[in-house]
């Protein structure tokens, strides 16, 4: 017979279990981080300048944008700002008609960046919660030619907002960019461009020399950059972060597992063919090596999800330690990372993937 003491401590464990599996694994407080992010607009700045004034106002141009008015000047190709012939260059550019019309473009779709501010602001709170050593980067917006997104440097962040005009805008059909990429050229993905953008700047592949580059190590750098950029946005959807469509992420879900075995039953995972390495974990409309209904870089979830295992089952491993680990076989051991394949004999077993 079973005491009531027993029951007792039965139902305690079972509640607490159930409390645990229920519990957010990404939600923190971070009530008591304070932090300022004043967005500084260069666009407006320079367009709302008379061209014939723009060289005299280099200097205040300078003071104003600091670091960033350099790596600027380098994204749209007008060298060094303090060269005498950076200001002409400049006039050049703010003249000229397309760039007019890019920024009357940019206007319409952000008169203000009040949202983009807030949403900052709530990510980088988080970012002092897991990193509280490091500093906020002062943040800027630009136009630059549709050449980059996201301008990174020395604690500056800079967003090129004539990336994100929309998947409609006439401009992306003009310069002939996929469709599937000016679908992600939205302004609800800027936010998690901004933190994906800053956690490359920080721990760059190259930078922190894994033993091997193979599709393995790049499928476990790109995953603890998106968990990274799910721990400083833990309320954005799946979809935002990785950039795929409702289906895609459904598909990611229901194939889990079979992609998991296709790169093992296919000795995919320690391949270092970077054409390989590309075709899984590159910009492309799908994933090869699955099915057409797969996202590009679907690979890239899968590291994901081996290195969101990892944390759950090593609780006491900081995001910083994740950050800069470079052993890949030790994350790889130690997420013991079991998509529930129902297929388990691997030498028989085809992979069939669900839509």
């Amino acid at each position: 017979m079973i005491s009531r003491s027993a029951v007792t401590v039965f139902i305690i464990v079972f509640t607490a279990m159930v409390f645990s599996c229920k519990r957010d694994h990404y939600k923190v407080n971070t009530s008591s981080i304070k932090v300022n992010i004043e967005i500084k607009r260069l666009e407006k700045d320079l367009f709302s300048l008379n061209p014939n004034d723009i060289p005299a106002a280099v200097p205040v141009l300078k003071s104003r944008y600091s670091d960033f008015l350099q790596l600027f000047s380098y994204v749209i190709n007008t060298g060094d700002i303090n060269d005498s012939s950076f200001g002409d260059f400049l006039v050049r550019f703010c003249t000229d008609k397309l760039n007019n019309e890019v920024y009357s473009s940019v206007m319409k779709v952000y008169p203000d960046v009040s949202a983009i501010e807030r949403d900052l602001k709530e990510a980088f709170r988080h970012y002092i919660y897991y990193f509280p050593q490091r500093k906020v980067p002062a943040v800027y917006t630009c136009i630059a030619g549709f050449n980059n997104s996201i301008i990174t440097g020395d604690s500056v962040l800079g967003i090129g907002l004539d990336r994100y005009l929309g998947a409609d805008c006439e401009y992306y059909k003009r310069l002939e960019i996929y469709k599937y990429v000016a679908d992600r050229m939205t302004p609800e993905i800027i936010v998690p461009d901004c933190m994906y953008g800053w956690a490359v700047s920080e721990w760059d592949f190259s930078a922190l020399r894994y033993p091997a580059d193979n599709v393995l190590s790049e499928m476990i750098h790109e995953g603890k950059l998106k968990y990274f950029s799910k721990c400083m946005l833990p309320e954005t959807s799946g979809e935002l972060l990785f950039g795929f469509t409702a289906d895609q992420q459904k598909f990611c879900r229901n194939n889990e597992s079979q992609m998991w075995q296709y790169l093992i039953e296919n000795d995919l995972l320690f391949n270092t063919d970077k054409f390989t390495i590309r075709k899984l974990t590159g910009e492309a409309p799908f994933t090869s090596f699955f099915t057409n209904e797969s996202p590009g870089r679907a690979a890239i979830w899968i590291g994901f999800r081996i290195v969101e295992s990892y944390m759950m089952k090593n609780p006491d491993i900081s995001l910083n330690d994740l950050m800069i680990n470079t052993d890949i076989q030790s994350i790889l051991e130690k997420a013991k990372y079991d998509p529930q394949n129902k297929c388990r004999d691997t030498k028989t077993c085809v992979p069939t993937f669900y839509f």
